[in-house]
């Protein structure tokens, strides 16, 4: 369930209210009204009401903003979901973030939701979510190390017993799991920015190094993506006590099988250690990327390249909706050969495939459930793309 249909979803339930400027929010079952204005405070509301229609909680057992006492001060633990009706024994921890927070300041609300269960001995799980970025660990009582080995692939659902080895699933049957979503432009442009930042880490690798590394893993995202088949995990993705050299061998996996189709794309391996890989997987890995629009994806990608290459380095590339403009303007058909003669990220070419698509999609309405339909519509737009596109 998307963000806007959540939050309906929860004002139809009576979960939460808001008022008529959107300014605040009412949580109904505590009386508790807050800011609504605080991206923080959206954040919390989506997790509250996730907790409730997704993972199936009671409200009753939910409470927010709750004082815990640490030592000589007090400190609000932002959720805390408990085992029993009267509150008395909590069972999860949720730290909740803004969408703008650095992959340090996530790192330190881990540890901060960590202190919060060192005080309850009942806690089993923590979940530390932003707008971009989901954690999920098994707590053991302060064992060593904890935070790399406990990791898990989700919380559990109200009344289970264990929690899944894997969260996102192509096509799922089982209700557990989730496919990828589609998001939009502005959240792209997060994701690529605070993946990029993450990488560069304040110099550890030049921004030109980070763009490199982070272009192979988009490219193994996409693989991926487009290799899973139904009902079957997702690889590029963290599991359920997934050590970051495990994560890092399947992301290697992911590459290897990738360069086979296409071995000039990428000649050089991944320069990434096992922990930089897993910061990466985890801002990427809830998106569908293949599916999500391509006017988002190229304007995300242009914005990307913008802040730190256009000028820098002497690369200058055709704005999105100039590009758009030009492809609509030409009469392409799939019997069209097309060149571009200095392609740079292919954006032309891949505008030029997209109007493809769009017109097989035409053509052949009923390619998703008449077969005859299915393969007449691949043979149009796929023929086009491997035998009639060029780039130099």
């Amino acid at each position: 369930m998307n963000e806007p249909n959540l939050i309906q979803h929860g004002i139809n339930q009576k979960l939460i209210s808001l008022n008529e400027d959107n300014k605040t929010i009412t949580y109904c079952f505590q009386d508790k009204k807050r800011n609504y204005q605080n991206p923080e405070e959206q954040v919390q509301a989506e997790t509250f009401l996730r907790l409730i229609l997704e993972y199936g909680y009671s409200v009753k057992r939910i409470r927010q903003y709750e004082s815990v006492q640490m030592g000589s001060s007090k400190r609000e633990a932002d959720i805390m979901v408990y085992n029993d009706d009267e509150c008395k024994s909590p069972y999860i921890i949720v730290e909740c973030n803004h969408q703008e927070v650095t992959q340090a300041e996530f790192d330190q609300a881990i540890e901060q939701a960590f202190s919060y269960s060192g005080v309850y001995p009942t806690a089993k799980y923590v979940w530390v979510i932003s707008k971009l970025l989901n954690a999920y660990f098994e707590y053991l009582q302060a064992k060593p190390l904890e935070r790399q080995t406990n990791t898990l692939a989700d919380i559990p659902h109200f009344n289970s017993d264990s929690t899944p080895d894997y969260k996102y699933v192509y096509d799922p049957t089982d209700t557990r799991f989730t496919d990828l979503k589609q998001i939009t432009e502005a959240e792209l442009k997060r994701i690529f920015k605070q993946s990029h930042d993450a990488l560069w880490a304040g110099g550890q690798l030049n921004p030109s190094q980070a763009f490199d590394e982070l272009d192979k893993l988009i490219f193994c995202k996409i693989w991926d993506e487009k290799n899973t088949s139904p009902n079957q995990p997702y690889k590029f993705q963290i599991y359920k006590q997934d050590s970051p050299e495990q994560l890092q061998q399947r992301i290697l996996s992911l590459y290897e099988e990738g360069k086979k189709k296409d071995a000039s794309v990428f000649d050089k391996p991944i320069g990434l250690s096992a922990d930089r890989i897993k910061t990466v997987v985890s801002y990427f890995e809830s998106v569908n990327l293949s599916e999500t629009d391509l006017d988002s994806k190229g304007a995300a990608f242009e914005a990307f390249l913008g802040a730190y290459f256009r000028g820098d380095f002497g690369q200058f590339f055709t704005p999105c909706n100039v590009v758009k403009f030009i492809i609509e303007v030409l009469p392409i058909t799939n019997a069209h050969r097309v060149l571009d003669t200095s392609c740079g990220s292919g954006g032309f070419l891949l505008y030029a495939l997209d109007k493809v698509r769009k017109q097989a999609d035409n053509l052949f309405p009923n390619y998703k459930t008449d077969v005859n339909h299915q393969k007449k519509w691949f043979a149009a737009w796929h023929d086009f793309a491997q035998f009639r596109l060029f780039g130099i």
